[in-house]
């Protein structure tokens, strides 16, 4: 039986998505050299994130966590607020739930069909973050000396679902930016951006009140964990494809 063919203008429109993805990115060897120095950053979280579990479910870190956060709350700035509020967004929904697959969609049609099946996997941390909640049933900040911040909130405070995910999705992101995309004009401030989202996210999950400094570390520790275990699995992938294909190796 033969595949039926796409209509002429999906069809036209995944060509042309593909020319522009060929003219952009680099060669898969040169790929996954530049990949290989980007996983040595990232080998530390494991260790680190069953520490702060372990101290977290024993109930040990509450008081540090209130003196870091009302430190950390201390003072207020509408600039500072603005960017805090800026860089929790993408992770609220509607938007948590048409950013991802756009961008994933986005790469189906430039026929980076590996790419985008990997970049459906970093946003599976969502779901990690999801079963962790429930095991740990940690309740959200609150209290007299503490800013909340109203927003939709769901699940537990252990870990921050919207630190994971960012981790796990704009972390994967960043990677093949950093990787795969050949002008270096383009690169450097796709790359930037993403890590300085990642960046901010945990801290505006503290300031806004909606987080223990405690579940932001873990994630952060959690999520490069993933983030490891998902490119070094890519990069296996991608080399099998070319070894299967007859390609040279990195």
């Amino acid at each position: 039986m033969s595949t039926p063919s796409l209509p002429p203008a999906v069809e036209q429109v995944s060509d042309a998505a593909a020319r522009a993805a060929d003219k952009s990115t680099v060669s898969e060897p040169v790929a996954e050299e530049r990949g290989r120095t980007a996983n040595v950053v990232i080998l530390a979280g494991i260790v680190g994130f069953t520490g702060i579990f372990a101290l977290v479910r024993a109930g040990r870190s509450a008081a540090i966590d209130l003196a870091l956060m009302v430190k950390l709350q201390r003072g207020s700035n509408p600039v500072f607020d603005r960017l805090m509020a800026i860089a929790s967004w993408p992770g609220f929904p509607p938007q948590s739930r048409v950013i991802p697959p756009a961008i994933m969609a986005t790469m189906w049609l430039a026929r980076l069909r590996t790419e985008a099946i990997f970049q459906l996997l970093g946003w599976c941390t969502g779901a990690l973050s999801s079963v962790l909640k429930g095991i740990m049933r940690r309740p959200r900040p609150a209290g007299v000396d503490l800013r909340v911040v109203t927003a939709p909130l769901g699940g537990s405070s252990f870990p921050s679902g919207h630190v994971i995910t960012y981790v796990g999705t704009y972390g994967f992101l960043a990677y093949l930016a950093h990787t795969k995309l050949r002008r270096r004009a383009g690169r450097r401030p796709i790359v930037a951006g993403l890590l300085a989202l990642l960046a901010l996210v945990g801290p505006s999950r503290i300031y806004q009140g909606h987080h223990w400094p405690t579940d932001v570390t873990a994630s952060y520790l959690l999520g490069t964990s993933y983030l490891i275990g998902l490119t070094s699995l890519y990069r296996r992938v991608k080399s099998r494809q070319r070894r299967d294909a007859g390609l040279p190796q990195a």
